[in-house]
Protein backbone atom coordinates (compact mmCIF):
# COMPACT_ATOMS: atom_id res chain seq x y z
CA UNK A 1 0.00 0.00 0.00
CA UNK A 2 1.18 3.40 -0.59
CA UNK A 3 2.83 5.06 2.53
CA UNK A 4 1.21 8.36 2.67
CA UNK A 5 3.36 11.34 4.69
CA UNK A 6 1.56 12.31 7.70
CA UNK A 7 1.93 16.05 9.04
CA UNK A 8 2.20 16.81 13.10
CA UNK A 9 -0.44 19.14 13.77
CA UNK A 10 0.05 21.82 16.85
CA UNK A 11 -1.45 19.46 19.31
CA UNK A 12 0.24 16.73 18.70
CA UNK A 13 -1.72 14.25 16.88
CA UNK A 14 -0.78 13.57 12.99
CA UNK A 15 -2.92 14.00 9.68
CA UNK A 16 -2.29 12.26 6.77
CA UNK A 17 -1.07 14.82 3.93
CA UNK A 18 -3.16 13.22 1.23
CA UNK A 19 -6.24 12.29 1.43
CA UNK A 20 -9.69 11.99 0.09
CA UNK A 21 -12.74 14.19 -0.39
CA UNK A 22 -16.30 13.81 -1.15
CA UNK A 23 -17.40 17.36 -1.47
CA UNK A 24 -20.24 17.32 -4.47
CA UNK A 25 -20.52 13.56 -4.80
CA UNK A 26 -24.07 12.70 -4.82
CA UNK A 27 -24.90 10.29 -0.98
CA UNK A 28 -26.20 7.23 -3.86
CA UNK A 29 -22.39 7.20 -5.15
CA UNK A 30 -20.28 7.84 -1.65
CA UNK A 31 -20.33 4.70 -0.20
CA UNK A 32 -18.48 2.91 -3.27
CA UNK A 33 -16.24 6.50 -4.11
CA UNK A 34 -15.07 6.12 -0.40
CA UNK A 35 -14.44 2.41 -0.52
CA UNK A 36 -12.30 2.36 -3.85
CA UNK A 37 -10.59 5.18 -2.12
CA UNK A 38 -10.00 2.94 1.06
CA UNK A 39 -8.95 0.27 -1.33
CA UNK A 40 -6.38 2.16 -3.23
CA UNK A 41 -5.06 2.99 0.25
CA UNK A 42 -6.65 6.52 1.24
CA UNK A 43 -6.66 6.66 5.06
CA UNK A 44 -8.16 10.73 5.33
CA UNK A 45 -11.51 11.40 4.31
CA UNK A 46 -12.58 14.37 4.36
CA UNK A 47 -16.41 15.21 4.47
CA UNK A 48 -18.91 18.04 5.92
CA UNK A 49 -22.92 18.09 7.04
CA UNK A 50 -23.72 20.11 4.26
CA UNK A 51 -22.32 17.80 2.17
CA UNK A 52 -25.32 15.57 2.95
CA UNK A 53 -23.54 11.92 2.59
CA UNK A 54 -21.43 11.63 5.79
CA UNK A 55 -23.38 8.62 6.59
CA UNK A 56 -22.52 6.82 3.63
CA UNK A 57 -19.04 7.69 4.12
CA UNK A 58 -19.36 6.24 7.95
CA UNK A 59 -21.31 3.02 6.46
CA UNK A 60 -18.21 2.40 3.17
CA UNK A 61 -15.59 2.99 6.20
CA UNK A 62 -17.78 0.08 8.57
CA UNK A 63 -17.84 -2.33 5.77
CA UNK A 64 -14.09 -1.82 4.96
CA UNK A 65 -12.76 -4.30 7.85
CA UNK A 66 -10.24 -1.22 8.59
CA UNK A 67 -9.70 -0.59 12.22
CA UNK A 68 -11.58 2.93 12.75
CA UNK A 69 -8.61 4.33 14.27
CA UNK A 70 -6.73 3.52 11.57
CA UNK A 71 -8.94 6.16 9.41
CA UNK A 72 -8.98 9.86 9.52
CA UNK A 73 -11.72 11.28 9.17
CA UNK A 74 -12.80 15.35 8.78
CA UNK A 75 -16.15 16.61 9.04
CA UNK A 76 -17.52 20.46 9.02
CA UNK A 77 -20.24 22.32 10.64
CA UNK A 78 -22.81 23.38 8.89
CA UNK A 79 -23.76 27.31 8.19
CA UNK A 80 -26.75 27.42 9.51
CA UNK A 81 -25.84 25.75 12.94
CA UNK A 82 -22.69 28.35 14.03
CA UNK A 83 -25.32 29.22 17.28
CA UNK A 84 -23.74 27.04 20.48
CA UNK A 85 -26.85 25.03 21.11
CA UNK A 86 -27.28 24.15 17.00
CA UNK A 87 -23.56 23.35 17.14
CA UNK A 88 -24.01 20.55 19.66
CA UNK A 89 -27.00 19.57 17.99
CA UNK A 90 -25.52 19.33 14.50
CA UNK A 91 -22.35 17.76 16.43
CA UNK A 92 -24.19 14.75 17.60
CA UNK A 93 -25.98 14.35 14.68
CA UNK A 94 -22.76 14.05 12.63
CA UNK A 95 -21.26 11.80 14.98
CA UNK A 96 -24.40 9.44 14.58
CA UNK A 97 -24.85 10.27 11.25
CA UNK A 98 -21.11 8.52 10.65
CA UNK A 99 -21.55 5.83 13.26
CA UNK A 100 -18.55 6.80 15.20
CA UNK A 101 -18.24 8.29 18.66
CA UNK A 102 -15.43 10.63 18.03
CA UNK A 103 -14.27 12.19 14.66
CA UNK A 104 -10.90 13.03 14.03
CA UNK A 105 -11.18 16.52 13.06
CA UNK A 106 -13.99 19.04 12.99
CA UNK A 107 -14.38 22.05 11.31
CA UNK A 108 -16.00 25.69 11.70
CA UNK A 109 -16.75 25.75 7.93
CA UNK A 110 -17.17 29.19 6.80
CA UNK A 111 -16.54 32.56 9.43
CA UNK A 112 -19.80 33.88 8.07
CA UNK A 113 -18.45 37.50 8.74
CA UNK A 114 -21.89 39.02 7.95
CA UNK A 115 -24.18 36.41 10.30
CA UNK A 116 -24.52 35.99 13.78
CA UNK A 117 -23.58 39.28 14.29
CA UNK A 118 -20.01 38.33 13.07
CA UNK A 119 -19.72 36.08 15.90
CA UNK A 120 -17.97 33.03 15.22
CA UNK A 121 -16.08 33.13 18.52
CA UNK A 122 -18.46 31.32 20.74
CA UNK A 123 -19.07 29.02 18.07
CA UNK A 124 -15.57 28.07 18.18
CA UNK A 125 -16.33 28.26 21.99
CA UNK A 126 -18.16 25.49 21.80
CA UNK A 127 -15.55 23.47 19.16
CA UNK A 128 -13.62 23.63 22.24
CA UNK A 129 -16.14 21.93 24.36
CA UNK A 130 -16.01 18.50 21.40
CA UNK A 131 -12.27 18.39 21.60
CA UNK A 132 -12.20 18.75 25.78
CA UNK A 133 -14.22 15.94 26.25
CA UNK A 134 -12.36 13.93 22.97
CA UNK A 135 -15.06 13.87 20.78
CA UNK A 136 -13.38 15.68 18.24
CA UNK A 137 -9.78 14.62 18.24
CA UNK A 138 -8.48 18.16 16.56
CA UNK A 139 -11.03 20.89 16.00
CA UNK A 140 -10.04 23.84 12.90
CA UNK A 141 -11.25 26.11 10.30
CA UNK A 142 -11.94 26.45 6.84
CA UNK A 143 -12.08 29.31 4.76
CA UNK A 144 -10.59 32.04 7.41
CA UNK A 145 -9.02 34.34 7.02
CA UNK A 146 -5.85 35.79 8.44
CA UNK A 147 -7.84 38.50 10.51
CA UNK A 148 -10.27 35.85 11.60
CA UNK A 149 -7.48 33.58 12.73
CA UNK A 150 -6.02 36.90 14.95
CA UNK A 151 -9.72 37.03 16.63
CA UNK A 152 -9.64 33.21 17.78
CA UNK A 153 -5.85 33.61 18.80
CA UNK A 154 -6.89 36.68 21.06
CA UNK A 155 -9.92 35.53 22.47
CA UNK A 156 -10.22 32.20 22.42
CA UNK A 157 -8.04 29.51 24.40
CA UNK A 158 -7.33 26.62 22.12
CA UNK A 159 -5.73 27.74 18.84
CA UNK A 160 -6.95 26.09 15.33
CA UNK A 161 -5.18 23.07 14.16
CA UNK A 162 -6.01 23.34 10.47
CA UNK A 163 -7.65 26.18 8.32
CA UNK A 164 -9.18 24.67 5.15
CA UNK A 165 -8.73 26.98 2.15
CA UNK A 166 -8.97 27.06 -1.23
CA UNK A 167 -5.46 26.52 -2.42
CA UNK A 168 -4.58 25.92 -6.53
CA UNK A 169 -1.78 27.29 -8.92
CA UNK A 170 -3.79 30.09 -9.59
CA UNK A 171 -4.52 30.64 -5.99
CA UNK A 172 -1.58 30.26 -4.16
CA UNK A 173 -2.37 32.04 -1.21
CA UNK A 174 1.56 32.24 0.20
CA UNK A 175 0.51 35.55 2.71
CA UNK A 176 -2.75 33.35 4.28
CA UNK A 177 0.32 30.32 4.27
CA UNK A 178 2.88 32.02 6.00
CA UNK A 179 0.24 33.21 8.35
CA UNK A 180 -0.52 29.65 9.20
CA UNK A 181 2.85 28.80 9.64
CA UNK A 182 4.11 31.33 11.65
CA UNK A 183 1.22 30.21 13.92
CA UNK A 184 1.10 26.68 13.39
CA UNK A 185 -1.78 25.64 11.88
CA UNK A 186 -1.42 23.21 9.16
CA UNK A 187 -2.89 24.57 5.80
CA UNK A 188 -5.51 22.00 3.95
CA UNK A 189 -5.90 23.00 0.23
CA UNK A 190 -9.42 22.53 -1.29
CA UNK A 191 -10.31 23.01 -5.30
CA UNK A 192 -6.32 21.64 -5.58
CA UNK A 193 -6.64 21.53 -9.38
CA UNK A 194 -8.94 24.53 -9.56
CA UNK A 195 -11.86 22.99 -10.64
CA UNK A 196 -10.30 21.55 -13.00
CA UNK A 197 -9.35 24.89 -14.89
CA UNK A 198 -5.39 24.31 -14.14
CA UNK A 199 -5.35 21.08 -15.80
CA UNK A 200 -4.99 22.48 -19.53
CA UNK A 201 -2.05 25.17 -18.12
CA UNK A 202 0.94 24.59 -20.45
CA UNK A 203 3.31 25.36 -17.85
CA UNK A 204 2.14 22.52 -16.36
CA UNK A 205 1.65 20.55 -19.23
CA UNK A 206 5.56 20.69 -19.87
CA UNK A 207 6.60 19.60 -16.64
CA UNK A 208 3.99 16.99 -16.85
CA UNK A 209 5.65 15.13 -19.71
CA UNK A 210 9.07 15.36 -18.28
CA UNK A 211 8.13 13.27 -15.58
CA UNK A 212 5.76 11.26 -16.83
CA UNK A 213 2.99 12.06 -14.80
CA UNK A 214 -0.65 13.65 -16.24
CA UNK A 215 -1.12 17.57 -15.11
CA UNK A 216 -3.14 16.44 -11.98
CA UNK A 217 -0.73 13.73 -10.76
CA UNK A 218 1.91 16.89 -11.04
CA UNK A 219 -0.65 19.72 -9.32
CA UNK A 220 -1.20 17.18 -6.24
CA UNK A 221 2.28 16.49 -5.90
CA UNK A 222 3.43 20.63 -6.03
CA UNK A 223 1.05 20.73 -3.43
CA UNK A 224 2.54 17.72 -1.07
CA UNK A 225 6.01 19.24 -1.76
CA UNK A 226 4.39 23.07 -0.61
CA UNK A 227 3.74 21.30 2.73
CA UNK A 228 -0.67 21.52 2.18
CA UNK A 229 -2.68 18.56 3.23
CA UNK A 230 -4.53 17.56 0.00
CA UNK A 231 -7.80 15.43 -0.82
CA UNK A 232 -8.67 15.54 -4.82
CA UNK A 233 -12.05 14.11 -5.13
CA UNK A 234 -13.58 11.22 -7.88
CA UNK A 235 -16.00 9.30 -8.49
CA UNK A 236 -14.27 7.29 -11.21
CA UNK A 237 -12.19 4.42 -9.45
CA UNK A 238 -9.04 4.78 -12.34
CA UNK A 239 -8.79 8.22 -11.45
CA UNK A 240 -9.20 7.45 -7.78
CA UNK A 241 -6.18 5.20 -8.11
CA UNK A 242 -4.08 7.55 -10.19
CA UNK A 243 -4.40 10.86 -7.84
CA UNK A 244 -2.81 8.66 -5.38
CA UNK A 245 0.07 8.06 -7.78
CA UNK A 246 2.16 10.60 -6.81
CA UNK A 247 4.68 9.43 -4.33
CA UNK A 248 7.26 7.91 -6.80
CA UNK A 249 8.37 11.05 -8.49
CA UNK A 250 9.45 14.45 -7.04
CA UNK A 251 9.45 18.19 -8.77
CA UNK A 252 12.24 19.98 -8.92
CA UNK A 253 12.28 23.25 -6.74
CA UNK A 254 12.53 24.99 -9.64
CA UNK A 255 9.04 23.28 -11.28
CA UNK A 256 7.68 24.12 -8.28
CA UNK A 257 8.63 28.18 -8.22
CA UNK A 258 7.06 28.13 -11.87
CA UNK A 259 3.81 26.33 -10.82
CA UNK A 260 3.89 29.06 -8.42
CA UNK A 261 4.71 31.43 -10.30
CA UNK A 262 1.11 30.76 -11.89
CA UNK A 263 -0.77 32.47 -9.27
CA UNK A 264 -3.61 34.92 -10.45
CA UNK A 265 -5.26 35.32 -7.21
CA UNK A 266 -8.11 33.78 -9.05
CA UNK A 267 -10.67 32.30 -6.62
CA UNK A 268 -13.30 29.42 -8.04
CA UNK A 269 -15.00 29.82 -4.77
CA UNK A 270 -17.03 32.36 -2.65
CA UNK A 271 -14.77 35.49 -1.08
CA UNK A 272 -14.75 34.35 2.70
CA UNK A 273 -15.00 38.14 3.79
CA UNK A 274 -18.74 38.43 1.86
CA UNK A 275 -19.85 34.62 1.63
CA UNK A 276 -23.43 34.00 4.03
CA UNK A 277 -23.21 30.63 3.83
CA UNK A 278 -26.56 30.80 1.30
Amino acid sequence: MTEIPEIMLNNGRKIPQFGFGVFLVKPSETAAAVTAALEAGYRHIDTAQMYGNEAEVGEAIARSGIDRADVFVTTKLNNGSHRPDDARRAFDNSLKALGFDYVDLFLIHWPLPTRYDGDYVSTWNTLEEFYRDGRARSIGVSNFQAHHLRRLHTECEIPPAVDQIEVNPYLTQDELRGFCAEHQIAVEGWSPIARSRALHDPTIDDIARNVRKTPAQVILRWHIERGDIVFPKSVNPERIRENIDIFDFELTGEDVEAISALNRNERTGPDPDTFDGT
